[in-house]
């Protein structure tokens, strides 16, 4: 296939113009004319997944977070975004990114956070006015949960180390608002739209102050969107069947949680 038919389909999935204006979503290395015939998915690109795609013969890669963001000043090797565009123009890889142009879309990261938690009679929890899109998303969980056990559920469904939460008092928790990914700017939306819980990657220290009873509960970034590498690889497996598709093997998170031994 062509690169731009690659690009065409996924962007049937997650349109441009769904993109926050902020972001940077769509194709960041490559050329339009290009073949394609061995896809590399994975979440974050790093050095590291640019030579897994070397070593897997892969010619494209396609990601949720973008590479780039802002425009390059120079293409040296002073950061590790310029050494990626470097090595992978050199290795003839293409690099797509579906940012917030597939958070914002139906069936795209939310929607695989709430198919994982069991959740029914999804809608946005901030929906785009003029399209069947928004920001994050409530449902209802068929039988009411006790707080506690319902974020053990969610450890398990994620296999998370461990969770951040709010304070546990035995509430039911039935509606739940979930946004993957840094969903503290939909903190009032939740509210307003009666979750128990609001879910996401991430929240900063004083939402916690301002939740107004909502039980909160933050998965990790990473974790939280760890899943739309299934997503892409199944969309592309489906609508690009000329295409070979494999996911990463590498766990990309920056982050680590763990108890250091004392000294």
């Amino acid at each position: 296939m062509k690169l731009h038919e690659v690009v065409a389909a996924l962007e049937r999935l997650a349109p441009l113009r769904l993109q926050d204006e902020w972001d940077n979503s769509g194709l960041q290395v490559g050329f339009p004319e290009s073949e394609v015939r061995r896809v590399l998915v994975c979440l974050d690109v790093t050095e590291e997944v640019v030579e897994e795609a070397v070593a897997e013969r892969c010619n494209m890669i396609v990601s949720h977070h973008p590479l780039l963001f802002k425009a390059l000043r120079q293409v040296s090797d002073s950061t590790y975004q310029q050494r990626c565009v470097v090595r992978a123009l050199a290795a003839g890889i293409s690099i797509y990114s579906a940012h917030t142009s597939l958070d914002n879309a139906r069936g795209g990261v939310n929607f695989k956070i709430a198919e994982r938690l069991g959740l029914q009679d999804l809608r946005w929890l901030s929906p785009r006015e003029g399209e069947d899109a928004g920001s994050g998303l409530v449902g209802e969980l068929p039988v009411a949960e006790r707080d506690a056990d319902f974020l053990a559920r969610v450890q398990d469904a994620f296999g998370v180390e461990c969770l951040q939460h709010s304070a546990l008092d035995g509430r039911p928790v039935r509606r739940v608002a979930l946004c993957g990914g840094a969903g503290a700017f939909l903190l009032g939306d939740a509210v307003r739209a009666g979750a128990d819980c609001f879910l996401s990657g991430e929240f900063h220290y004083h939402d916690f102050f301002e939740s107004r009873g909502m039980l909160l509960a933050a998965l990790g970034h990473y974790q939280s969107e760890q899943f739309t590498q299934d997503l892409l690889a199944d969309y592309l497996a489906a609508h690009c069947p000329e295409l070979s598709v494999c996911k990463t093997a590498l766990n990309t998170n920056p982050i680590r949680y763990e108890r250091l031994p004392q000294r």
